[in-house]
């Protein structure tokens, strides 16, 4: 299996986690969207220094990953094209800001190695709020959420077509590589002079495609120029138990943001 059909695979099982029928899978969207919305907005609003209490932060994911059983090893394979984009993430702090905060044991620490790890760990987190959202919650859910947030219908549409029909525009680029290498045999990888007219093609056939995708949503009774022209996965009613979900993580998340717990404790750890 190459990369192409590895990546459609991925896909695939994604769809089908997330269409599940776990406890976290059976939360209403609308609940999961704010719950995640808010966590990001908590998590991007630490100061560039304070690391410590950033860290508090990660019960959130971490309660996720064990309470619902979610296989962390897998969430990291599928992450980890993202992964380098954050371990560079504030890379040239330590060069532009020098400025000691203080020492742990002999060795001081300025506000550029620090700044740096808080990046990066705001990163991280909001890419694992991100992927709890998705593996727990199918594509049309999320979207018929994001329309009870009044977010315009032809954005939420295109979010939708997008995601949804990536897959076939994979699976496309596959069959054009598998054409190049019955032609090229035992060549490694496209050759410089076929990236044009490969691209092209590509282009022309997603096209194509996409026009026979439309004409058949026209034929279904598509309107893009009204509002309700699309229509979602009916969302679940919510259960008391689900509102307490809400409250009980709304609340204890912005206590961890409002209560720098572990921040005192790294005052104490980093002696200044």
């Amino acid at each position: 299996m190459n990369k192409l059909e590895n990546a459609v695979y991925e896909m695939n099982l994604l769809e089908e986690q997330a269409g599940g029928c776990g406890r976290l899978n059976s939360l209403p969207a609308l609940f999961k969207v704010i719950i995640t919305v808010w966590y990001i907005l908590l998590t991007v609003s630490f100061h560039k220094y304070d690391i410590f209490g950033l860290l508090g932060m990660g019960i959130y994911p971490l309660v996720l990953f064990l309470i619902y059983e979610i296989p962390f090893r897998q969430c990291i394979k599928r992450i980890k094209i993202i992964l380098p984009f954050l371990l560079l993430a504030g890379i040239a702090n330590p060069l532009l800001d020098k400025n000691i905060l203080g020492s742990l044991g002999n060795r001081q620490v300025s506000g550029g190695v620090v700044s740096m790890a808080t990046l990066m760990l705001k990163g991280l987190f909001t890419v694992l709020a991100g992927y709890l959202l998705i593996v727990s919650t199918s594509i049309e859910k999320i979207c018929g959420a994001l329309r009870k947030f009044h977010m315009p219908s032809i954005l939420v549409t295109m979010i939708l077509l997008i995601y949804r029909y990536i897959s076939l525009l994979l699976k496309e680029t596959n069959r054009v590589m598998q054409a190049y290498a019955l032609r090229a045999p035992g060549q490694k990888g496209v050759g410089f002079k076929a990236w044009g007219s490969l691209a092209g093609l590509l282009l022309l056939r997603s096209m194509d495609r996409a026009e026979n995708v439309y004409e058949s949503m026209c034929l279904r009774g598509f309107d893009g120029s009204r509002g309700n022209s699309f229509q979602y996965t009916a969302e679940q009613k919510a259960k008391p138990a689900d509102y307490i979900w809400l409250l009980l993580w709304g609340t204890g998340l912005f206590s961890l943001r409002i209560v720098p717990l572990l921040t005192i404790v790294g005052s104490l750890l980093v002696k200044g």
